[in-house]
């Protein structure tokens, strides 16, 4: 029997729901887990599923293909390398794989029925999972099987952590007994990640809310800042949607080198930074950026959705073309938020976004694939970089951010400083999450906007989101008393990047119609002389300040242990640099809404 319960519910509804299915379904109805790691040091661990109340000839236990908030078909079944059913008695039960990722096993009568399999967790990402003698990170579609058909029955969950350790940090609700857990369905027990072992925890209450952090890894932090500026984004994340549906909620946060990340799950989140991320004021900010972005994705994503996101198939992908929504508008709000608490000053946040704007207008790509198929690519593309993606991609996350604050000004514009985009969130939430408990079309989160500023967006959505036309940002700045001004660069441009490998500078990409295009250079080729001078790139960037426009300069590579020679004629740096200044002519209407836009003290 399966249950179609939308997964936007709210915890307490899918609760409900299920108890109100008591009579249709056997109180012995669970899914029981058992996860242990006796030897840690191997990478594996060792999980145990017990189904009762079979009533049908085979079970299909299906490992998921990917982990929701990171859209890419990840094979978690390849790190399966043992499986065994058994029945109640301990006897063996046929099984045959029928797919990939699909262990079909006869049930031969029995009403009760253990799978036990062993996973390899050796890949320590947010999207992943990873054991080791220091610690066990569980991100859960790679690691639990789920018996097809059985998606929303309730689920117990047993840890046995390994000999010594003494932690375990987790959203999961806990069971009557240690180290045991529940969860109403296999969707929020996935959705809910367990990091294990001896970590540092903390605590802090911001929005009602109870917070726990749990902190892995060498690192050095001041808890009481942490406490301080944690909750003053959990405070204005709270007050753009007007509540918290949380009563507790987990940061998972590992502290490595040279990491970074983060994955928003429905009450946690789980974050990798570099171990010193906390020393300087850049970086310490940076992180505090990625808390607000993954905090606010509770709401946008977790709980409002459009309709892919929601019931989730694990087994293919689960496709959308509102990625520049659910990231784009959370990668607004993620620095909008910081300068609403006073982390970042007006300036500094006026600085980034002319930051965002000069990524997504410097970017080839952006003249060639729209923002929606960008989010509906995001499974081929976004997640698989190559040499050639900076001329054929754009980013969701950036692009979606730059919209995001074109929307609102054209709301708090059009409302005389009523509305903004806060209020278009709230809507949302109380809308499709609250009252209707589902995920929306991208038809009704037009019409939505258009109900907000009073106008139809159709050029609007033509243009900028299923077109790839620039953006009249004066149009849209110009509300506030903003003027962009782009002004062009003179540098000598040769049209690729570069980076170092043992030693060697190599071409990384190559900008499409740049110099270095049109001679005929390749990502991989190695350069080793311009005009006959040996250069490494300090050397390389100081030849070509010499040169100017219509220069033909002789550049000596070698493409696969061959030596070429190129003749490159060289041009100006096509790329603008771009600033965003007050207009000299700004009118009072205008300074309400930049005033109300950045939540200013108007006085």
């Amino acid at each position: 029997m399966k249950f179609n319960l939308p997964y936007s519910a709210s915890l307490a509804g899918v609760i409900g729901f299920l108890l109100v299915l008591t009579s249709a379904v056997s109180a012995q109805s669970i899914l029981s887990y058992e996860l242990s790691m006796p030897n840690p040091n191997s990478h594996y661990f060792y999980v145990k599923l017990t189904v009762e109340d079979v009533q049908q000839p085979y079970l299909d236990m299906v490992m998921p293909v990917w982990t929701p908030g990171s859209y890419l078909v990840r094979e978690f079944s390849r790190n399966v390398d043992f499986f065994e059913a058994n029945g109640s008695e301990g006897n063996n039960l046929p099984f045959e794989k029928t797919s990939k990722n699909i262990w079909r096993v006869q049930t031969e009568g029995l009403s009760s029925v253990s799978i036990t399999y062993q996973v390899y967790a050796f890949e320590l990402t947010v999207r992943t999972s990873y054991l080791d003698l220091d610690h066990g990170y569980v991100n859960g579609t790679s690691v639990f099987m789920y018996p097809e058909g059985r998606e929303k029955f309730s689920c117990h969950l047993k840890i046995v952590p390994y000999t010594d350790w003494e932690k375990v940090s987790t959203s999961l609700t806990k069971g009557d007994e240690k180290w045991e857990y529940t969860a109403p369905n296999y969707d929020i027990l996935v959705d809910s990640p367990i990091e294990i072992g001896n970590h540092e925890t903390f605590e802090f209450e911001a929005a009602g809310v109870v917070h726990e952090v749990a902190m892995f890894g060498e690192t050095i932090y001041d808890e009481d800042r942490l406490k301080t500026d944690m909750a003053k984004i959990v405070e204005a994340s709270t007050a753009v949607f007007g509540e918290n549906p949380n009563d507790r909620y987990v940061f998972i946060i590992h502290h490595l080198d040279n990491r970074g990340g983060g994955l928003e799950h429905l009450k946690s989140t789980t974050l990798q930074v570099d171990r010193w991320t906390y020393a300087s004021e850049s970086s310490y900010n940076g992180f505090l950026s990625l808390v607000a972005h993954e905090y606010f994705h509770l709401w946008l994503v977790k709980r409002i959705r459009p309709e892919a996101l929601g019931p989730f198939d694990y087994t293919v992908e689960n496709y959308t073309d509102l990625l520049w929504v659910m990231e784009g508008f959370t990668s607004y709000y993620d620095e909008l938020l910081l300068q609403r608490t006073g982390i970042l000053t007006e300036d500094q946040y006026i600085r980034k976004l002319t930051g965002s704007i000069s990524s997504v207008e410097n970017r080839p790509g952006n003249e060639v694939q729209p923002v929606a198929m960008a989010s509906f690519d995001a499974w081929i593309k976004y997640y698989r970089p190559d040499e050639n993606s900076i001329n054929t991609t754009v980013s969701y996350y950036t692009k979606g951010s730059v919209l995001a604050a074109m929307l609102d000004l054209s709301i708090i514009n059009a409302s005389k400083g009523k509305r903004s985009l806060d209020t278009f969130m709230q809507r949302l939430y109380q809308e499709y999450f609250k009252k209707q408990t589902r995920g929306f079309t991208t038809e009704e989160f037009k019409s939505e906007l258009e109900n907000l500023t009073g106008s139809k967006l159709d050029d609007f959505f033509a243009n900028y989101v299923n077109g790839t036309e620039k953006v009249d940002y004066n149009q849209f700045f110009a509300y506030a008393g903003l003027e962009l001004i782009e002004t062009p660069r003179n540098d000598i441009f040769l049209g690729v990047g570069l980076s170092s490998k043992e030693g060697q500078l190599m071409i990384s990409r190559v900008y499409r119609d740049s110099p270095a295009f049109q001679a005929g250079l390749n990502p991989d080729d190695e350069i080793l002389a311009l005009n006959g001078f040996r250069v490494n790139q300090r050397k390389l960037n100081e030849l070509l300040d010499y040169q100017r426009p219509g220069d033909k300069v002789q550049l000596m590579v070698s493409r696969e242990g061959l030596i070429r020679n190129f003749e490159v004629e060289l041009k100006t740096n096509p790329f603008a640099v771009i600033n965003l200044v007050t207009a000299m002519d700004a009118k009072p209407a205008q300074k309400k809404v930049y005033q109300k836009w950045l939540q200013l003290d108007e006085s």
